[in-house]
């Protein structure tokens, strides 16, 4: 009996290409905007716990509240010197680093470009390279005494940042009268700004920049067995204390992994949300294209349904072909709108990683995502049905 309903519903539905085209039209559109949504989103959130793995669980930054667009940029307040001292003395603490970053102006071969230099203690370089996840790519990481050194990003070797790739032994001129020799190129590390970014050393970078003490981040890293949150609070209670502020007006932020991955992840879900939000009314529009295309349907079949209820045929009978017919409306739409989606979400992960140099953006694309992506896509289909359907059963025989 179903088969028959199958074949019946697949006969109906080829007489009405046109319409029944531009209906899928809608529903691809639309399964395929969510599925490329939440598979960008898993691929996301896979990326930076990736990161957050490699980061490791034992260390916390210490940050100065009021930077306008993170490091590098003016605030109310800085760190300096001191506030690096009194988180060596911390119980727990095993070992600090630090970094300051400023904009700077670079020329190789007769060509400009504008990116941020960072200025890192060379004694406990290797802190921060790790807390980093910084990889060689070619030549080596900066180490104490490259003082007339620099370590550049991927993207000047493979990104085309000038028109002559740049190669460990080549020089860069920073600032106009800095000729500085590249050491090392770094491995990409998946954003676009991090590989384009020049490290140098702090007392170099304080020279050329003229920052005497600011200093944009500290890293600390505790020591083994200890709790990370525990000596992160000592850590807060003793920077208060040398600070000269309360918990209300403490002027600095302490930040552990666990705490930045949940900030991440929240706001990562507030996008998400919103944009599912779009493609939800995207959604309607394609559900309420399926009721207008079968309810289309129930009136221009509506001899051919007084002749089947007038040979026996029961109301639950023709209620269950047209929601069948409904059904395989949003499931054709939703094999289409997957295909679509994979497609483009692939596309858009070759073009980040190719184009855009970032890993960031990858698509993520489990058994559960196609399955539901199916089975939503079928539900809108026979619900929009239903209204139609019903309206097909209330007509009477003659």
């Amino acid at each position: 009996m179903i088969s028959d309903y199958l074949l019946l519903a697949v006969k109906n539905l080829k007489k009405r290409k046109l319409r029944v085209f531009l209906t899928l039209i809608g529903i691809l559109i639309s399964i395929a905007t969510i599925f490329v949504l939440i598979s960008a989103s898993l691929g996301l959130e896979q990326a930076v716990q990736e990161q957050f793995r490699l980061l490791g669980t034992d260390k916390f930054f210490v940050m100065p509240q009021g930077q306008l667009a993170g490091p590098g940029t003016s605030g109310a307040v800085s760190l300096t010197d001191k506030d690096v001292k009194v988180i060596k003395k911390v119980s727990g603490v095993k070992r600090t680093t630090f970094f300051v970053a400023a904009p700077a102006k670079v020329e190789f071969s007769n060509q400009i470009r504008y990116t941020n230099a960072i200025g890192v203690d060379l004694e406990t370089a290797d802190l921060y390279f790790e807390s980093g996840t910084l990889k060689v790519d070619e030549g080596r990481l900066l180490k104490k005494g490259d003082i007339d050194n620099i370590m550049i990003g991927s993207q000047y070797k493979y990104n085309s940042l000038f028109k002559k790739p740049v190669i460990a032994g080549d020089s860069l001129l920073l600032n106009d009268n800095h000729q500085l020799k590249v050491r090392g190129i770094l491995s990409p590390i998946g954003n676009s700004q991090d590989d384009r970014q020049i490290y140098i050393s702090i007392d170099k970078f304080r020279e050329i920049f003229n920052i005497p003490d600011r200093i944009d981040q500290i890293v600390a890293q505790v020591q083994e067995g200890e709790n990370v949150k525990e000596v992160a609070s000592r850590t807060e209670k003793k920077l208060r204390q040398s600070r000269d502020v309360t918990e209300k007006t403490q002027d600095f932020t302490i930040l552990t992994p666990e705490e930045l991955l949940n900030s991440f992840g929240t706001i990562l879900n507030i996008i998400t949300g919103f944009l599912l939000g779009i493609a939800a009314i995207s959604l309607l529009v394609g559900g309420i294209g399926i009721a207008n295309t079968m309810f289309t349907s129930v009136l221009e079949r509506t001899r051919e349904i007084g002749i089947m209820k007038a040979i026996g045929a029961k109301n639950s009978d023709i209620l269950l072909i047209f929601l069948i017919e409904a059904g395989m409306l949003g499931l054709i739409g939703g094999v289409a709108g997957v295909l679509a989606g994979t497609a483009i979400s692939k596309s858009l992960e070759y073009i980040a990683i190719h184009q855009l140099g970032t890993t960031l953006l990858r698509s993520v694309i489990p058994s559960y995502l196609v399955i539901g992506s199916l089975a939503f896509a079928f539900i809108i289909g026979s619900v929009s049905g239903i209204w139609p359907a019903w309206k097909a059963t209330q007509i009477r025989p003659v």
